[in-house]
């Protein structure tokens, strides 16, 4: 028996089956079963009532989760899946409250990895996976991050290597007459735009939609991570110096000096490659017993999805400074 037969044959159990996405690895139940279902929220430590993403073999199965879907939503599918792309639609009576939150849409998508892919085909169902972490901390991208967060809790981890994308998908809300987009992802609104002819709205405030990944405070290190601009960098620096703390730093751009007291990891200079290595990299400086994690700020357009996670990955980290210059950035934003 291989390694996806006996993944199958644990999901059909009811046991849960971490497997790597091209964003992310997913921490998978059977979507149709209560029970598993039920291992998934109790394994992270996950809120009842947020909802899980389920993710299908190919597009035929999009019709068993969902009703009243639209010929731009069948599109995106179309040109899209596979691919970091969810879609949020009407579901079908069937579907479990615990997989929608209660609400009446649902959350699908194909994810673009061949061992996820092998999988889906072989288990021919639908597989709720949410991230294979512990809820509202750093997402993994390798098996060995799976393993740290989860250990016993899973059945089995698939290992197909670290994850091509490395955040989290885009989530499009296609539910209603307008399209949403929900959560940025390396899929652009600017890509569904052009596709569609119009570009999609951006969530402002509370979204009616609960969807997974948009609390506040979420993919967090537990070490204080606070998000500032480059010149900022100096200023914050020279105090933890002063008050012999020892602090780690990831930037776009090497250190100007070198200190014991500061770890500093360059992150590659491209959004896309920033965004592949950054829990990766998050997961390294949590791991080096500092005070505080200080990130440079990504700006611009292409930055969008990364500056959302890191936000959210600030709000969640156990303790916020109250230096005067992550202040003053703060009443700019």
């Amino acid at each position: 028996m291989n390694d996806i037969q006996r993944a199958v044959e644990l999901l059909r159990a009811g046991e849960l089956v971490a497997f790597p996405t091209e964003t992310v690895y997913g921490l998978g139940a059977d979507a149709r079963n209560p029970a598993a279902v039920a291992k998934i929220f109790a394994a992270k430590g996950r809120p009842a009532d947020h909802p899980l993403i389920v993710h299908i073999p190919d597009a035929t199965h999009l019709d068993r989760w969902a009703r009243d879907i639209s010929p731009a939503a069948r599109a995106l599918a179309e040109k899209f899946w596979p691919g970091p792309l969810t879609l949020i639609l009407k579901r079908q009576p069937a579907v479990l409250d615990a997989i929608t939150g209660g609400q009446d849409t649902v959350g699908l998508r194909i994810p673009n990895h061949p061992v996820a892919l092998e999988l889906l085909k072989a288990f021919d169902g639908g597989i709720a996976a949410p991230s294979a972490n512990r809820f509202g901390r750093i997402s993994p991208t390798t098996a060995q991050h799976v393993r740290d967060d989860l250990g016993d809790a899973v059945a089995m981890i698939l290992d197909g290597g670290p994850c091509a994308v490395g955040i989290e998908s885009t989530i499009v809300d296609m539910s209603g007459p307008r399209t949403t987009v929900l959560r940025p992802g390396m899929l652009s609104a600017y890509e569904i735009g052009h596709f569609l002819g119009r570009m999609p709205a951006e969530a402002t405030g509370a979204s009616p939609v609960r969807t997974p990944g948009t609390l506040e405070a979420h993919y967090a290190p537990e070490t204080p991570l606070l998000v500032m601009p480059n010149d900022s960098l100096p200023i914050v620096l020279r105090d933890a110096l002063v008050k012999q703390e020892r602090v780690a730093v990831l930037a776009t751009f090497p250190a100007p000096f070198a200190h014991p007291l500061i770890e500093w990891q360059v992150a590659p200079a491209d959004p896309a490659g920033f965004a592949h290595d950054l829990y990766a990299n998050l997961r390294l400086l949590d791991s080096l017993g500092c005070v505080r994690i200080f990130v440079e700020k990504p700006v611009g357009q292409p930055w969008q999805a990364i500056a959302d996670r890191l936000q959210r990955a600030a709000a969640g980290s156990s303790v916020k400074s109250a230096h005067p210059a992550n202040q003053k950035e703060e009443t700019r934003q």
